[in-house]
């Protein structure tokens, strides 16, 4: 270990002191860094201008996009750059690696690319010219990956990765996301063992007790970086750390594994950004923050079904009190805002944030639109609904009163909410398409996340795009419009400040500022099905100015006293340059 500094190895040793009292530490962190591939010359980074208003993702399955004759990966390729270059700069390629279960999630193997989907060479060339995010699946594996092989044989190293209970052991305080057995009873050559399986029996819970397995971990993300990726999602986290007689969910050496791993992505040269995904209640998604030396971004979850209850019901009191209560972000920290993922829309993270009623008539609305619900098991036979299944487009059908004609306005609100907020935005490719629900997909695997997982036609998708009729067309080209527009603006710099206004309950609105540009945007908009005004006394602007709305290119008189807006029309309310 004589070639790290002392100020490094103490870094490291520090975190390993916490997770592993009884180690070597000294040992065990010269053993980390050089798993990591860090330099002894690195130091630890300022954690500042790690982003701005240019940073957009697209998240996207590798074979998202399908064409005959092609692998998917160059489908993707060429998609990015023929049609989101200079509009979106980062893209996150769920696991592309070979799966057994759960549409990538349950990875057989951590260091190959899925021989159907391309090669390494493929993500390599998307990472050349777009900000590639991966996940790191890093609670469990495959029963199928040679780490289970390995312990159902008694085998080294595999023998010792696995996580085990007994049968008998107290675990009935374990928070889980799927309602069934948690453990899993296996035959090895060492007798009968019980396998902790948090989401699945094919998805075989890691034991991080053992701090050979958190090497082979940071082995494997150094492999990543080397192949272009400079973000990592950290799948299922929150989960990592399991013990008997308790949660098993947020456990404090969970917490201190983050911290490791990005004192290691802060010592290395090239910048590389953490994001932990957590899909909990609010207050407990934001720890995952730490004292700004956890992740460096969060997934915003309580806005997919917050922002949905505001657009189905026409009310904004829910959204605009969470977004008031927001703590400000810590230098280096920012959030992911996103209204759809590959998964459902969770309703753990608005626990506290909205009523039973609120989520009841959510649950209905969805239903009624042809979604399906999605329940956890919360102890003694009990289930409790846990995510809404149903592309955001067509959740977006119409309001709690039933399907209307306002689908496309109603979705682009939005969509456009969600890029005006505090933080990095991030489309679901389905989103950007304006997807329908799959419900063929959706029988055919008997799963109800199929119904948000729809594999396009790359061709025939080409076709609707280039048409510019489609729906698929009118919302695509409506968000890179909207996009090329924001990235010119230092306000929606995901560091600006935000300021929540006042206006009625039908609209929503807040303020955001750069204060070095000094320039401020009013973002506000109307979440009703019917043409509404709007006193300009809510927003206070200066008389001293002119105003104009970059959305519409309208100038707004001050002298009319009042705005109005068509059904669930936006404004982009800044000062008027000359």
């Amino acid at each position: 270990m004589s070639w790290f500094t002392n100020d490094q190895l103490d870094h490291v040793s520090h975190h390993l002191e916490l997770i592993y009292p009884n180690a070597n530490h000294k040992d065990l962190a010269g053993d980390v860094l050089a798993a990591f591939g860090v330099a002894a010359t690195s130091n630890q980074q300022e954690t500042t201008h790690l982003w701005d208003q240019n940073d957009v993702v697209m998240i996207t399955y590798g074979d998202s996009l399908c064409e005959e004759g092609e692998k998917p990966l160059h489908s993707l390729k060429h998609f990015l750059n023929e049609y989101l270059s200079g509009i979106i700069n980062g893209v996150h390629i769920l696991p592309f690696f070979p799966y057994t279960s759960d549409d990538g999630f349950a990875v057989q193997d951590y260091d190959q690319v899925r021989s159907d989907l391309g090669e390494w060479s493929d993500i390599t060339d998307i990472a050349q010219k777009f900000r590639l995010m991966a996940d790191v699946v890093i609670n469990h594996a495959s029963s199928k990956h040679e780490w289970f092989r390995q312990f159902e044989e008694g085998k080294a190293p595999g023998c010792d990765y696995i996580k085990t209970a007994f049968p008998e052991d107290n675990l009935s305080d374990v928070v889980r996301p799927r309602p069934f057995e948690l453990l899993r009873p296996t035959q090895t050559k060492n007798g009968l063992k019980h396998v902790w399986c948090t989401f699945s029996h094919d998805q075989v819970d890691l034991d991080f007790g053992n701090p050979a397995l958190l090497i082979e971990f940071i082995k494997i993300m150094r492999r990543y970086i080397d192949h272009g990726v400079r973000i990592f999602r950290l799948d299922a986290v929150a989960f990592l750390w399991k013990e008997v007689n308790s949660t098993s969910l947020h456990l404090p050496q969970t917490h201190e594994i983050i911290k490791l791993i990005r004192t290691l992505v802060d010592m290395r040269d090239e910048t590389v950004i953490i994001i932990t995904e957590t899909n909990v209640p609010n207050h407990e998604n934001l720890q995952y923050f730490g004292n700004a030396n956890e992740a460096h971004v969060v997934y915003n979850f309580s806005l997919p079904p917050l922002l949905l209850h505001a657009l189905l019901t026409g009310r904004s009191e829910f959204l605009r009190h969470w977004a008031a209560s927001t703590p400000p972000l810590q230098n280096g920290c920012s959030y992911l805002n996103f209204t759809a993922s590959h998964d459902g829309i969770g309703l753990r993270p608005v626990e506290g944030l909205l009523s039973k009623n609120d989520i009841d008539i959510l649950l209905n609305t969805i239903e009624l639109f042809g979604g399906t619900v999605t329940t956890r098991s919360i102890g003694e036979g009990v289930e409790k609904p846990y995510e809404m299944n149903i592309t955001y487009f067509d959740a977006l059908k119409g309001t709690i009163k039933g399907p209307d004609h306002l689908q496309k306005e109603r979705f682009l609100a939005s969509q456009t909410i969600m890029m005006s907020l505090q933080g990095i935005p991030a489309f679901y490719i389905l989103s950007l398409l304006a997807t329908p629900n799959d419900y063929v997909k959706m029988e055919e695997t008997q799963h109800n996340r199929s119904i948000n997982r729809h594999q396009w036609d790359y061709q025939k998708l080409i076709q609707l795009l280039d048409g510019a009729t489609s729906i698929q067309a009118q919302i695509f080209n409506e968000i890179r419009r909207l996009l090329a527009i924001r990235i010119e603006q230092p306000a929606f710099h995901p560091d600006a400040t935000q300021y929540m206004i006042q206006p009625s309950s039908g609209f929503f609105g807040f303020l955001r500022e750069h204060k070095g540009e000094k320039q401020l945007i009013y973002v506000v908009t109307n979440l009703q099905a019917e043409e509404s005004c709007l006193s300009l006394l809510d927003l206070n602007l200066s008389t001293s100015q002119k105003w104009i709305d970059l959305i519409s290119g309208a100038v707004i008189n001050l002298s009319e006293g009042t705005l109005n807006f068509a059904p669930y029309q936006t404004v982009w309310i800044t000062q008027q340059t000359d």
